[in-house]
């Protein structure tokens, strides 16, 4: 008995030592994003793009993930992290560690960047060593904004004011021998660039460094000794109590009180640009309650958005690629296509902008009763809410669960909760102990004789046009009645303010995408070394199907695994994940779509769905999956996967170590911009009706769907509609 005690805890300890910390994990998808920079294959200025998303990704990391930890290393420093035992603080000191290493990089690629710019005539000034004609041209532009500026001086004992997080300030000491003051000037509300050209040269010249520049001609009876450009990053990991939610107060009115405290949470990181004397930079530390091992000293410029007003050569940017706007399907016909057959949509190699027609011929189609739908992220001038307002105009019951929990997003589905209300939408809240991240419509009608029929779309990513331009994901539409069935019973469900019960066809979490998910996982290891195994997400750290995925590799299961981000499963561990592999792909669009597939030819099963295998989606979250089931969506879903498996280009393969190599020799095997070949081309046409179906006469345009009235009141009441929702 004690030996086998003894045999579960060596075989523990070893599974133990194949996880990876999620927060190390994510560091290292954030490396292969800067390396995306780095890349001289990949044009100029999306190399400064891919600069760009590397600082935001990591100022995002430190308010969310660091400002979670934080919280942890006060609260319960000695609990540690379930998969590898590292403690909090351990945790956030080897972060700390590998973020300063990644700077070292970021800094060189930076200078690269700045290089190849200024060789193609684009110069961003440098005021170290500044020509006289820039020098006067730059005086000319500090004139501009001089009048936007606000210093305000302090004395070295009293506080500074209050730094708003992710908000540049030029901080400036002030005064000779011990009498010293501060100088503290915000620029939150001043263009962060200016632009001039001088023989033919583009030159930009950033705010911050520009006033930084100038500050004897602001303080002009003061005595500048030396100062410093300051950013702070605040602790994000603000939350309602499940006792708050639960409340009968008004749900928008706490989160933005949340909303609210959050803006003045305790600094997490502080960057610094600019050389300060050590006694200097120790003061200010200190002022601005940040540990030192938080402070970083950066060459790079906070914000590289002037990217967006630079010109150059075709060359600069990736050839153009839209998405493709004509599927095959004209308002009107989309309802005749999904009853007959399932509709699969891939972004952003097709644009989103058919989903949006079907909402509208809905709201035209005196059949539908309803639209329900669950809103987790949406665009500043969404095209779907405007929809979903009209199809309310027109006298349909819509319903739309906002998610007002949706980080970084509360106040923009706070706003689209009162604009939707307003124009006579129903709207519902997400739960008090689960967030409904689920992409999921039901749109329902009822014929003449009486009968019901369902349309059901289910995603991998939000109803956003704008990221679906910039993300990979999917859209199923089905007709199934079954689906219909389910997706219905989720929103009574939601309704009612419960968490969806266990259905038999799709997946819905928390109820069954776990138990699911590993059913799957059992079939195909019964099968032994003819198992096979591929899944496409965004993460993966749950405990439960990672063990589940070592004992399938053990069984012989061939595991494929394409995981953006988080991944905290190593593979190719001998006994252990020696057949499980693990690729990345990094490359022009973020990769978001989700596709879980098992097993080969007719007994394959694939499903699409909104959630990873992050403890969060399994046990926290709604999310839904629905199976492909028809042989175009499935093989559409496949030759998705054989982009992904055939990927040298942009994919990463994962090192038993938990590094990532990509093959040198890749070029031209780019899964993106194969995709996008193929469903960029890709058309649907309705089909010929059965051969004993009598035929109906083609109805007259419109006039099937559309009640008689005047069609410039229907424009009128929408017109007036759409200036309610979406006034400045």
């Amino acid at each position: 008995m004690a030996k086998d005690s003894r045999t579960r805890e060596n075989e523990q300890t070893a599974q133990e030592k194949i996880y990876i910390n999620r927060e190390l994990s994510w560091l290292e998808f954030n490396r292969r994003v800067l390396m995306e920079a780095a890349d001289l294959t990949v044009p100029l200025l999306e190399r400064l793009k891919f600069l760009m998303i590397y600082q935001s990704n990591l100022e995002e990391f430190f308010r969310v993930r660091i400002g979670i930890l934080t919280h942890r290393a006060l609260l319960t420093p000695d609990t540690p992290d379930p998969l590898t035992r590292m403690l909090p603080e351990t945790q956030i000191n080897e972060v700390l560690r590998i973020v300063r290493e990644q700077q070292v990089m970021m800094e060189t690629i930076w200078k690269s960047i700045r290089d190849e710019l200024q060789a193609n005539k684009v110069e961003v000034l440098d005021f170290r060593k500044i020509s006289k004609v820039d020098e006067l041209m730059s005086k000319k532009l500090f004139g501009d904004i001089r009048d936007m500026l606000f210093p305000k001086i302090i004395g070295m004992d009293q506080p500074l004011p209050f730094l708003w997080s992710g908000e540049t300030h030029i901080i400036a000491f002030l005064g000779r021998g011990t009498d010293q003051r501060l100088c503290i000037i915000p620029l939150h509300r001043i263009p962060a660039y200016q632009t001039f050209e001088i023989n033919g040269c583009q030159k930009i010249v950033l705010t911050d460094q520009l006033v930084r520049h100038f500050l004897p001609l602001l303080l002009k009876k003061e005595n500048v000794i030396q100062s410093c450009i300051v950013d702070v990053t605040r602790n994000a990991d603000v939350f309602m109590t499940k006792d708050e939610i639960q409340e009968d107060d008004d749900l928008r009115q706490k989160m933005s009180g949340m909303l609210s405290k959050r803006k003045r949470e305790m600094p997490v990181r502080a960057r610094i640009f600019g050389k300060l004397t050590d006694p200097a930079r120790a003061l200010l530390i200190k002022k601005l309650h940040v540990m030192e091992n938080r402070v970083f000293t950066q060459s790079v410029p906070f914000d590289l958005s002037f990217r967006s007003c630079i010109g150059g050569p075709a060359g600069f940017r990736y050839p153009e690629r839209k998405p493709s706007r004509d599927i095959g399907l004209k308002k009107g016909e989309f309802f005749e296509y999904i009853d007959r057959k399932d509709l699969l949509m891939s972004f952003p190699f097709q644009s989103m902008m058919p989903f949006v027609d079907l909402i509208y011929e809905a709201a035209d189609n005196p059949e539908v009763e309803s639209i329900k739908i669950t809103l987790y992220r949406m665009s500043g001038s969404s095209k779907i809410a405007a929809a979903l307002a009209y199809a309310a105009d027109r006298g349909k019951d819509v319903l739309c669960l906002l998610e007002l929990r949706a980080r970084f997003d509360e106040q923009n589905n706070i706003d689209y909760s009162e604009m939707l209300e307003d124009a006579g939408c129903r709207v519902i809240y997400g739960l008090p102990n689960h967030k409904v991240h689920s992409k999921l419509c039901v749109i329902t009608r009822r014929d003449d004789s009486g009968l019901v029929k369902r349309i059901t779309q289910i995603g991998t990513g939000n109803y956003n046009e704008v990221t679906g331009e910039q993300y990979t994901d999917l859209s199923l539409i089905t007709a199934r009645e079954e689906a219909g069935l389910e997706a219905e019973s989720v929103f009574e469900a939601l309704e009612k303010g419960e968490v969806p019960p266990e259905v038999s066809h799709l997946w819905i979490a928390p109820a069954s995408f776990e138990s699911r998910l590993l059913e799957m996982l059992d079939r195909e290891m019964a099968k032994g070394e003819k198992g096979h195994v591929s899944i496409k997400a965004n993460a993966i750290n749950n405990r439960q199907v990672m063990d589940k995925l070592i004992e399938c590799s053990r069984a012989g299961v061939r595991v494929e695994l394409f995981i953006r981000g988080i991944c905290s499963l190593r593979p190719g561990v001998a006994g252990m994940t020696e057949n499980i592999t693990v690729t990345s792909v990094v490359g022009r669009w973020l990769e978001h779509s989700r596709i879980y597939s098992f097993g080969d030819g007719e007994e394959q099963r694939l499903f699409i769905g909104s959630g990873d295998m992050l403890n969060r989606n399994l046990e926290r979250r709604v999310e839904a999956f629905i199976e492909a089931v028809t042989p175009d969506t499935r093989e559409q879903l496949n030759e998705i996967l054989t982009a992904l498996r055939n990927d040298r280009e942009k994919g990463w393969i994962m090192q038993t170590d938990g590094s990532y190599l990509r093959d040198p020799e890749g070029a031209g095997t780019s899964s993106q911009e194969a995709l996008y070949r193929t469903f960029s081309e890709r058309r649907v046409t309705l089909a010929e009706p059965e051969e004993e179906t009598p035929e109906v006469p083609e109805p007259e345009p419109e006039t099937e769907v559309r009640p008689e009235e005047p069609e410039t009141t229907r424009h009128t009441s929408f017109r007036d509609l759409f200036h309610k929702l979406f006034r400045s």
